[in-house]
């Protein structure tokens, strides 16, 4: 118990003089911005997701704006950012939110917890940084700083080494000063404590530190078990018509990419002219096929064949329906769009 005092107050001393206290989301600090940046931070630095928070609250600057929004419009402001069920989520919950609490956040942790898209990490992070309610979180810095501060071998992902970081991290966390306590163990794994390089001379505590004593932190946390990704193909029709733009579809709303805008895509290559004309009542010409393009997820890598090709007849009415529109590259539609389709939609500009 001394040992976890002096911890929580050694850090915050560090963190009083080295932490990150000019996050857009601290200034102010509220349940909602706090809510949105938990959210963009899963699976995303503060670097890259800073810029997409700015733009976000400009657009949505409260729940109720983000509530009567449409899929479109947030997953549009999201484009880029990946993990997009992060993003329907963010919407959905909005939506909950704006229903049942008249737009306000929830204070309570089962009500927050019950959200879309939270988990335990979450909304402790959330209550306790936005209301300073005493609430442990485990996200990926501060699994690093635990398990190399106590040695702990094994992977993280494994229940049972969960549930010895959980009652470590709830053992730590103090009772006074929470906000600042849980932006400070974040910023200590993200700033000092890195996955890779850790400044150790710079940690204020290095020398209870059983992983720097062992001369090896970076050996901590023990990395998950590596598979070889599986490798999958797709040819994606890039489809002009005569005024140059080009089709795209809605996706389902599940899935990878759900929800978003995309090119059509064709499993099989060698028949495309009666793909076309069967799926869209359009004759092509001037069929190509150009450089794969390969896109990595997390549990698959994705082969993108991008053919292009023109539409010879008349296209007003195609595909102009809620699952289907001609995407003007010169003057974009508002619309979500995955990482590979705008790539693949610039480079053809």
């Amino acid at each position: 118990m001394r040992q976890n005092k002096l911890f929580a107050q050694q850090l915050l001393e560090w963190f009083d003089q080295h932490g990150r206290h000019d996050l857009p989301w601290q200034h102010p600090r509220s349940l909602y911005r706090v809510w949105l940046s938990e959210i963009m931070l899963q699976q995303t630095q503060v670097k890259t997701a800073t810029p997409y928070f700015e733009r976000f609250v400009e657009h949505f600057p409260s729940i109720s704006h983000l509530a009567k929004a449409s899929e479109d419009e947030v997953l549009h402001l999201w484009s880029g950012l990946g993990y997009y069920a992060r993003a329907r989520n963010l919407h959905k919950a909005a939506q909950i939110i704006q229903a049942d609490h008249n737009g306000q956040f929830p204070q309570e942790y089962e009500q927050v917890l019950s959200l879309p898209g939270i988990g335990r990490s979450t909304a402790g992070a959330i209550l306790a940084q936005a209301v300073g309610q005493r609430h442990a979180i485990l996200d990926g810095n501060v699994k690093r700083v635990l398990t190399r501060l106590n040695a702990i071998e094994g992977w993280t992902g494994l229940k049972a080494i969960e549930n010895q970081l959980w009652a470590l991290s709830e053992a730590m966390t103090p009772s006074q000063r929470v906000a600042d306590y849980t932006q400070a163990i974040m910023d200590l794994g993200a700033t000092v404590c890195k996955r890779s390089k850790p400044r150790c001379s710079h940690c204020p505590h290095s020398s209870h530190c059983i992983a720097f004593r062992e001369g090896d932190p970076g050996q901590y946390p023990t990395s998950k078990p590596r598979k070889t990704l599986p490798v999958k193909q797709t040819c994606m029709l890039l489809l002009r018509n005569t005024q140059g733009h080009i089709l795209l579809h809605k996706r389902p709303p599940s899935g990878i990419w759900g929800g978003l805008w995309s090119l059509p895509e064709v499993q099989d290559q060698t028949d495309l002219r009666n793909y076309c004309q069967h799926q869209f009542g359009l004759d092509i010409q001037q069929i190509e096929h150009n450089t794969v393009l390969r896109h990595t997820f997390s549990h698959y890598h994705l082969e993108i064949t991008p053919v292009t090709a023109q539409a010879k007849s008349r296209t007003d009415a195609v595909m102009e329906s809620a699952d289907g529109l001609w995407y003007n590259i010169q003057q974009p539609d508002n619309c979500g769009l995955p990482a590979p389709v705008k790539h693949l939609l610039a480079m053809y500009a």
